[in-house]
């Protein structure tokens, strides 16, 4: 009899989350985590507590966020109510709200990727490249993916005779997390996004991957119906508070 597989929780998909999606330093600072993000957007650049902080652990962050020259910024998770409110009273404006999802590789393999249609590589091809830079995932995103120790691949799936989008999959700890999804405009509604996350399920089964898993704002109203559909379950949510003076 098969063992029943477990998915995880919204702390070990962020633990996951930090491997594969590296900010380029971090540092402890009194009750904080401290991120360098170099640009690379939000999750690799947002502060989180350690532990409970108090009022008078904020200028601490936020003057080191300051030194690196990124705005005030932290990424509330569940449980953090207190911190939450703490910045809503400093005036923190709420950023991005997002859904970790988590599904069984095995799941999502019960459905044949197409021959020829969908590819794994690392480095990416130049092609892969050109996809998520039509997408917004620059230079600074990329470098992301470059300075991940883990396990990686790149991912091109094709839809006929045109390229249809591209992601990348970082694994640690029996889990895959696909980030950087990006289907070309041409090419949605077409199944290129199931095809992007089955590549991403097969690559992970080849490494040992039991899980896959991933991260997505709750105002991505193509994205989260998608992995609904694909038998991902919602296994979490956080947010991001930013200071007044940076939007």
């Amino acid at each position: 009899m098969n063992r029943p597989l477990h998915l995880p929780d919204a702390t070990k998909l962020s633990e996951v989350c930090e491997v594969t999606w590296p900010p380029a330093s971090r540092q402890h600072l009194g009750a904080w985590t401290i991120r360098d993000g170099q640009g690379a957007g939000n999750r690799v650049s947002a502060a989180t507590e350690d532990w409970p902080v108090t009022e008078a652990d904020l200028p601490a962050a936020e003057a080191a966020m300051r030194a690196l020259g990124q705005p005030p910024l932290f990424q509330i998770r569940e449980g953090e109510e207190k911190l939450d409110a703490l910045l809503e009273a400093h005036g923190y404006i709420l950023r991005d709200p997002v859904n970790l999802w988590a599904v069984s590789v095995a799941d999502l393999l019960k459905e044949p990727i197409p021959r020829a249609a969908a590819y794994t590589m690392w480095p990416p091809l130049e092609l892969v490249r050109e996809i998520w830079q039509d997408g917004g995932i620059g230079a600074a995103r990329q470098a992301v993916m470059e300075r991940a120790t883990c396990p990686k691949a790149a991912i091109l799936a094709r839809m006929g005779d045109y390229p249809g989008g591209a992601a990348y999959v970082g694994l640690h700890d029996g889990i895959a997390m696909v980030h950087a999804i990006h289907v070309l405009p041409a090419q949605r509604r077409k199944g290129a996004g199931g095809l992007l996350l089955r590549a991403a399920a097969k690559w992970a089964e080849g490494h040992g991957a039991e899980i896959l898993g991933l991260i997505v704002t709750q105002g991505n109203h193509a994205a989260n119906p998608l992995y609904a559909s694909l038998g991902m379950t919602r296994v979490g949510n956080y947010h991001y508070r930013i200071h007044p003076h940076a939007v």
